[in-house]
């Protein structure tokens, strides 16, 4: 047998470089690079071996491990999971920084390789710099901390071990239906001991992802069930993006006339102008999805998990018990919950069998009928609150009078909404703009959104950015982005300067979290330690955001009115880097619409709102659907 001896690390680098999958008909490297912040736990040998592969595998210099790795994240979505980014961090606290963006690549069923240093396998030298002990167990590092949020862990602890793990890390990630983050950890004597590889290892390997076909009689099932429909529905999510089924998802819904809701993963699944597309369903959904889902008797739930946020709790779907689902999904986890007829399959492959199965089955024509007439009014309002209007002041207050002219998120979506195109790409996550760009944001072209809101990570939104226009150089890549967000992770507008990954930003400054003193008011709260003004503070300083993104080398502007938005967004398409533009927006005012959710509610309080909340919540939830 042909052999090379290689490090661990040497092994490591040359394997993911070797690499291929298939995308549109050609074999393209799996491993578009590396994400990378060195520290002594992997500088030494992993780096060095980085350095001298640069050409086949580049790596690029992060500012935050966190933010680099959520950068992967976004990169995955936009290639919807046909490539992936690795991340690299140093022991202790390079590699727990990343532990938030692993979660985000497990919620969103994303694949993330993360390899980070850790602790001498010998022992030795310990306790090392950045090792934490524990008295108990020697064997427990801060890498265990990744066990809970990745689909596949393993520590190297002898260099031919990476002969299994490293396959067993790829076949993972690329798992349709346990797609998820990977985690290697590299001990830092390990990385850089040396053995004889067989040679076959490092051979260019070329990787297709699988398409599940359904089960016959599970497709059997399904198809009776949508067979007896009279008010049958498609709830669209993620998946359907991640297949490629966009094109299959919009001709079965023509051919069986079935109107068609979005999860917020599965926003732009289909046009915001198709017949058939009511719009985004849940708590951030519009009126006309949850009116859909109200009287719906069978749901189709493609490629997406239920989660509280499409589900309402579980309280949408308006015929409780009754109301047949049937869960279309490569994971069996996601398509047999809550009692769902499952159809394990790939959403794709699976649409195209279901839609045969079907035959010449029709929705009746009253009831797309309703869908349109639905979704008109939705549209009708989104015009209307998104509409330009006069601004004459920015100052910002707490105080609804005081602060009525100041824009609404809305409107700034409104913006953007007005002047896309189809090579406009929109991200957000976390805070009050998820709901307003789900309902706001009507894509012109599919795969035109990513809004993170599996784990609804705020700090998402630049960094996301930066991997979405490193997958998508010839889209213009705008990002929507709270202050509050901007304050927790800002530093990869610096990364996207210096890398020429030029993005449109738009920071809304409401004056803290916004969208959560909403729900604290909501809930029967008072205002408390969410906005600056009801926080423990001195005095409310504001921050001249465009002066700080400015600083980094962005282009950027404050402006105060929606005019100048409009104006000043055509000045950063203009731009050639990234450009930054910051505005005052209303703290108060919001998109309406949605559906109950359930949160954490006190069952006895002094305070009669709060009292009164918990009766209000006690009530939503007897329409809750019961049960696994």
């Amino acid at each position: 047998m042909e052999t090379i001896r290689l490090t661990t690390s040497g092994a490591v680098v040359r394997y993911l470089a070797a690499q291929r999958i298939e995308v549109d008909g050609q074999a393209v490297p799996l491993f578009a690079g590396v994400f990378a912040i060195f520290g002594h736990g992997n500088v030494t040998c992993l780096g060095h071996e980085l350095e001298q592969a640069s050409e086949a595998l580049p790596t690029w210099r992060g500012q935050n491990e966190q933010g680099m790795a959520l950068a992967a994240v976004a990169y995955a979505k936009a290639n919807r999971r046909r490539r992936i980014m690795a991340a690299t961090s140093s022991i202790g606290p390079g590699a727990t920084n990343m532990v938030t963006a692993a979660a985000v690549a497990m919620a969103n069923r994303m694949p993330l390789l993360l390899l980070a240093g850790d602790t001498f396998n010998s022992r030795i030298p310990d306790p090392v710099l950045q090792q934490v002990e524990h008295f108990d167990n020697p064997t427990v590092t801060v890498n265990d901390a990744f066990r809970p949020v990745v689909r596949y862990w393993d520590r190297i602890t002898a260099p031919e071990q990476l002969v299994q793990s490293l396959p067993n890390a790829v076949n993972t990630m690329l798992d349709p239906g346990d797609c998820g983050p990977a985690f290697i950890s590299l001990p830092q004597d390990i990385q850089g001991e040396a053995c004889d590889f067989p040679a076959r290892f490092f051979e260019e390997a070329i990787h297709e992802i699988r398409r599940p076909r359904p089960d016959t009689r599970e497709l059997r099932r399904a198809a009776a069930a949508l067979v007896a429909a009279e008010r049958p529905l498609i709830v669209a999510g993620g998946g359907v993006h991640w297949s490629l089924a966009e094109d299959e998802l919009r001709s079965f819904a023509e051919i069986h006339n079935i109107p068609v809701v979005e999860t917020v993963a599965g926003r732009t699944s289909l046009v915001a102008d198709h017949r058939l597309n009511c719009g985004p369903i849940g708590v951030t959904g519009c009126t006309s999805a949850n009116a859909m889902a109200a009287d719906a008797d069978v749901v189709l739930a493609v490629g997406t998990r239920l989660g509280d946020f499409v589900t309402g709790s579980w309280t949408v779907f308006g015929g409780g018990d009754d109301v047949q689902i049937i869960g279309l999904n490569t994971a069996r986890f996601d398509a047999t919950k809550h009692r769902s007829l499952p159809l394990v399959a790939d959403a794709r492959e699976g649409l195209t069998e279901l839609g045969a199965a079907l035959g010449d089955y029709r929705a009746p024509e009253e009831w797309s009928d309703r869908a349109s007439s639905e979704t008109s009014q939705y549209h009708a309002y989104i015009d209307k609150i998104a509409a330009p209007e006069t601004v004459t002041s920015a100052k910002q207050s707490d105080d609804d009078e005081a602060a009525t002219d100041l824009p609404t998120y809305a409107q700034v979506v409104g913006v953007v909404d007005r002047a896309a195109d189809e090579s406009t790409y929109v991200l957000a996550a976390a805070g009050g703009f998820p709901g307003e760009l789900v309902n706001g944001w009507r894509g012109q072209a599919v795969h035109s959104f990513d809004c993170e809101y599996g784990y609804s990570c705020m700090g998402y939104e630049i960094s996301g950015g930066w991997g979405a226009k490193m997958a998508l150089p010839d889209r213009e890549v705008v990002v929507l982005v709270g202050d509050g967000s901007y304050l927790m992770m800002n530093s990869d507008l610096y990364s996207t300067v210096l890398t020429g990954h030029k993005l449109i930003v738009i920071v809304c400054d409401n004056g803290g979290y916004a969208v959560i003193n909403r729900l604290q008011l909501a809930q029967g709260g008072v205002p408390f330690n969410n906005l600056f003004a009801d926080s423990r503070v001195q005095q409310v300083t504001p921050v001249d955001f465009a002066a700080h993104a400015a600083s980094m080398g962005c282009g950027a502007e404050t402006v105060t009115s929606i005019a100048e938005l409009e104006a000043a967004f055509g000045r950063a398409r203009a731009s050639d880097r990234t450009y930054v533009i910051a505005l005052n927006t209303h703290a108060y005012r919001w998109t309406e619409g949605g559906s109950f959710w359930e949160v954490g509610v006190p069952e006895v309080s002094a305070s009669a709102d709060v009292r009164a909340a918990r009766a209000a919540m006690d009530t939503g939830k007897a329409d809750q659907r019961v049960g696994w």
